[in-house]
């Protein structure tokens, strides 16, 4: 080999590494904002996990309508974004499209199945976390009633639901869960002054203890059940700092570590089908020192036996999404 192509072959070698290397991650969030406290703030709090860890940098966007979705993927394909992550189920239409489109990108989405070979689907065991949320709010009521509030009515919204009556019924037969969803429309992630509403309602039926699966919207039910007195339940995000010793805990969705196990993959990303559930550590029930004095060592072994049951496969928790029914109300 001549010398010039030594030089020729090194110079090109550099160029591609430093290509590889422009190869930034990028993060489309739903809907709602990126500081929710809830669902996106979730998958932010993955993206600068890993940007901490690695000194990496990350492009993203907050979407401000619903038309915005496909344009957004586009635009950070056609950048050369590697992988793009899509927080929420609302993408899948878009990205059937666009994943075609570029082969070469890597994408990941969460909460819905979108079956393409550079496409990884994650979704997780919500009824799971669910359940054990259920357990502890009945165990914590005094009344015997317990509410639940929904962001979207869609199925997904339903499985945490049923899989919190399932738990709430199996520390207390004899508890009643009262159910209200904020409304059919994307709107619905974002309406804490509904939240407040519906929680206000709840409390009027005898509820003491209200479940929040609502995205922004939960903010409003956590204030409301704080200043009437009651307690609440957070979810995906740890909540229990937003109003110390009146969140009894919060069901932990951990949409952060999806999104940093896709960036820290980056093009190597393994694509198809995830579940995170409790057997791997995608769900569960946050305890800290801001709810420490709620929850009694008994309510805590109790949640913590079913868990393990659930884990190993001798306790089945019914998933909503595999029929549209539950099996308990």
């Amino acid at each position: 080999m001549t010398l010039l192509k030594k030089i020729l072959g090194a110079t090109t070698a550099l160029t591609l590494a430093a290509g590889a290397a422009l190869a930034e991650p990028a993060l489309i969030f739903d809907l709602g904002g990126k500081f929710d406290k809830s669902f996106n703030e979730m998958a932010f709090t993955g993206a600068q996990r890993w940007a901490e860890e690695t000194g990496g940098t990350f492009r993203e966007i907050e979407l401000q309508s619903e038309a915005q979705r496909e344009q957004a993927l586009r635009r950070f394909a056609e950048a050369g974004a590697n992988p793009i992550v899509m927080a929420g189920f609302a993408f899948a239409s878009a990205l059937e499209t666009v994943a075609d489109e570029y082969p070469n990108t890597k994408f990941t989405i969460i909460d819905m199945v979108v079956d393409k070979p550079n496409v990884r689907s994650v979704v997780f065991n919500e009824h799971e976390g669910s359940y054990l949320v259920g357990m502890m709010a009945a165990q914590a009521s005094k009344s015997g009633t317990v509410g639940f509030i929904g962001g979207m009515d869609i199925p997904l919204i339903r499985k945490f639901a049923c899989g919190y009556v399932q738990g709430a019924k199996a520390a207390n037969p004899n508890a009643t869960v009262i159910q209200n969803m904020t409304g059919t429309t994307p709107a619905a992630w974002n309406d804490p002054v509904k939240g407040s509403e519906l929680t206000k309602a709840q409390i009027a039926q005898g509820a003491d203890v209200v479940y929040a699966a609502a995205g922004g919207t939960g903010v409003g039910v956590l204030q409301t059940a704080a200043d009437e007195g009651i307690l609440s339940i957070g979810v995906d995000s740890n909540q229990n700092y937003m109003h110390p010793g009146k969140v009894l805990t919060s069901m932990m969705k951990r949409v952060d570590n999806a999104v940093y196990d896709a960036f820290t993959a980056g093009d190597a990303l393994e694509t198809g089908f995830n579940v995170m559930g409790l057997s791997n550590g995608g769900v569960g029930y946050a305890l800290d020192d801001n709810n420490a004095s709620l929850v009694s060592a008994d309510m805590k072994a109790a949640v913590d036996a079913a868990a393990a049951k659930i884990a190993s496969g001798e306790l089945a928790v019914h998933d909503y999404m595999s029929d549209n029914a539950c099996p308990v109300e």
